[in-house]
């Protein structure tokens, strides 16, 4: 009599929502990056005084591209792309150094030709890169993952004052319908059933956009005017030059955003319950190598993960990687469409605000519960946390803390993430691993000099969280 053998369990990673399910939950990530999507393209542009055609090709090639690197990383081929959920948008970190070699003689081929040497080196450092995930315990993932999300606060609270630059920047209207909202996206997901609750987010947008168009808060004038097909063509702004100065200053931004998007994959795989190793994070650096040359190639810029998504990935408990995918799909049609992505640009700021203040508050709050695990009796954990912790704000709280310094430095510690990440990692090495004061100390199985007063920080990851 034959036997069946039970089939293996799907991850939830892996599972496959209904088709409505994906729709809803995909369109959601959207509108959650969407305003740091375009924001890049809109700084540069802006700086080189570009006109209103090539700002909008700008931003739909963007769109299309953002589609494209989120496909490539959520479902992956051959040893290419994380296969979590991760959106992918064009990096903050670069915005400075492209607008330095935009606005000099270079110009937009320059910005493009270093754009593609980066995305090279990204992809010959991703193995390098994967080795470093040893240098990542709980006591620093947590510490890297606290910081991501205090380092986007500031960013809601931009939003849900209005917008920086918008003349009616802090009104009481502004702050009072992102209370509206927040108070709307809570609601739902105390009291709704649970797929609506999963999708607190996208109602508490759909909700604070219907009450913010009688109120004139926005404006869909610019949905007529806009094409009903746009694609975006290589070169558009002609062939790509290489500068070695351009290409320098890209290298760092490389470096800036591996180690960002490191720290957005470590948590997301915590949120998931599926642990990143080496391979994968390799796999996941690659793809934006990839990304980031095609960026180059079709007229947009370096790509990386995008934190604020990470956090609707906490809040939301949907840990399917093909829910971004279909996210991803969206993205593309945003960019072969862009009287669809008009539709989208209308939302006004004060409403992803009040949504953002909880999905980043979230991503803070999975880096405490990170920390939770971790043992701080007897030993300088604390000192490590505080001390990264303090580095990560400095550059969100004082701006121009750094305006007195080289590009290079600005540009690494300029990011909040990259500087906190980098601190935590020296100083959990100086406290926890290096020989103590009562003498030297042995390596552990990874090669590290084993401190002591470590415990919970040494567990493997798995057993941590």
């Amino acid at each position: 009599m034959a036997t069946t053998t039970p089939a293996r369990p799907v991850h939830p990673v892996d599972e496959v929502p209904p088709v409505r399910q994906l729709a809803a939950f995909g369109l959601q990530h959207v509108l959650a990056m969407y305003a740091g999507a375009v924001a890049v393209p809109l700084i540069v542009g802006s700086a080189m005084k570009l006109s209103p055609a090539d700002m909008a090709y700008l931003i739909t090639a963007d769109l299309l591209l953002c589609g494209i690197a989120t496909l490539i990383q959520c479902v992956g081929f051959w040893r290419f792309g994380v296969r979590l959920p991760i959106m992918q948008g064009c990096t903050f970190a670069a915005v400075g150094p492209m607008v330095l070699i935009g606005t000099g003689e270079g110009g937009l081929p320059a910005i493009y030709g270093s754009v593609i040497v980066a995305g090279l080196a990204i992809i010959l450092l991703a193995p390098v890169f994967g080795k470093l995930l040893r240098f990542f315990p709980p006591l620093v993932t947590g510490t890297v993952i606290l910081i991501i999300g205090l380092s986007l606060l500031p960013v809601a609270g931009n939003w849900a004052a209005g917008g920086v630059g918008s003349p009616d920047f802090g009104e009481p209207k502004n702050l009072g319908l992102a209370a509206f909202v927040l108070a709307v996206v809570l609601g739902v997901q105390r009291f709704a059933p649970v797929f609506l609750s999963r999708i607190a987010v996208l109602i508490g947008i759909a909700v604070g956009l219907a009450i913010a168009v009688p109120f004139d808060f926005t404006d869909f004038g610019g949905v007529g005017d806009a094409d009903w097909l746009g694609i975006s063509t290589p070169f558009h702004f002609g062939a790509p030059t290489f500068e070695a100065s351009a290409i320098a200053s890209m290298l760092v931004v490389a470096l800036v955003t591996m180690t960002e998007t490191t720290g957005d994959f470590i948590a997301v795989g915590e949120m998931t319950d599926r642990r990143i190793e080496p391979r994968t994070l390799s796999d996941g650096l690659r793809a934006d190598g990839l990304s980031t040359v095609l960026g180059g190639v079709f007229n947009t810029f370096p790509y990386t993960a995008y934190a604020q998504n990470v956090g609707l990935v906490g809040m939301t408990r949907v840990r399917s990687r093909w829910v971004v995918a279909t996210a991803g799909v969206i993205l593309v049609l945003l960019g072969l469409l862009p009287k669809l992505g008009a539709v989208v640009a209308a939302i006004p700021a004060p409403v992803l605000g009040g949504a953002g203040l909880v999905m980043f508050g979230t991503v803070a709050a999975s880096g405490l519960r990170t920390l939770a695990q971790v043992d701080f009796k007897g030993n300088n954990n604390m000192t490590v946390v505080a001390v990264s912790v303090a580095v990560g704000m400095l550059p969100v709280g004082v701006p121009t803390v750094y305006g007195k310094f080289p590009d290079w430095f600005q540009t690494v510690m300029n990011s909040g993430i990259s500087a906190g990440c980098l601190t935590a990692i020296v100083l959990n090495l100086l406290f926890n691993h290096l020989p103590g004061k009562g003498g030297s100390a042995a390596p552990d199985a990874d090669g590290l000099a084993d401190g002591g007063s470590e415990d919970a920080v040494e567990k493997p990851r798995e057993e941590v969280v």
